[in-house]
């Protein structure tokens, strides 16, 4: 009998490194993830909808993002809004943008739990103008339809780690916010409030 105790004790060490694996793919296996698509560029798939090129004038394109997700890009003024979706145009995100002159990058970031998109993450370029900051900003998305906004935004040309944060963001924000009228996206990390102000 005193021998068994021994016995058990190597027993489970040995099957330990392979519980301590299991354990950790699990854990891999919720850990949320990103895949990326284009909005711009040779492998976007991008259409335009709509657009008036005098000046003032204004465009709607309509993108495919993942999972076959409708992206619809719309720029007015020199200011550009991104929303997400086939109710685009009713969400809050479709009139969020910066005060001053700005573009977008070409790359969207789709933040996903169990392959299920709930986030994006994309780059404003603040063109600014005559006495208007310059600079990057990331911008956190929330993807509940009905209740999309702005969730997060960072200045990526004050934060080293600005992809981090705004995955963090993301991660821990999004689905979180009600997207009221009154609502406005939180600054994480180093603001600029030159550009924007919470």
């Amino acid at each position: 009998m005193r021998f068994r105790f021994p016995v058990l004790a190597a027993a489970l060490l040995a099957l330990a490194p392979a519980a301590l694996a299991s354990a950790a793919l699990a854990s891999a296996a919720l850990a949320n993830e990103s895949v990326y698509t284009k909005l711009s560029g040779p492998a976007a798939h991008c259409a335009e909808l709509e657009s008036q090129p005098d000046e003032g004038g204004w465009y709607l394109e309509r993108c495919t993002g993942h999972a076959g997700i409708a992206v619809f890009v719309g720029e007015g003024d020199l200011r550009t809004m991104v929303s997400y979706g086939m109710n685009a145009r009713a969400e809050k995100a479709a009139s969020e943008t910066f005060p001053a002159f700005n573009t977008i990058g070409e790359t969207l970031e789709w933040r996903l739990k169990d392959g299920k998109p709930f986030a994006t993450i994309l780059r404003w370029k603040i063109d600014g103008g005559p006495d208007m900051p310059k600079g990057e900003m990331l911008v956190v998305t929330q993807l509940d339809e009905g209740n999309q906004c702005w969730v997060a935004v960072i200045a990526a040309h004050k934060n080293k780690d600005a992809n981090e944060l705004a995955r963090k963001a993301a991660d821990e924000m999004a689905g979180t916010v009600t997207c009221g009228d009154d609502y406005r996206a939180k600054s994480v990390g180093t603001p600029d409030p030159a550009i924007w102000e919470e």
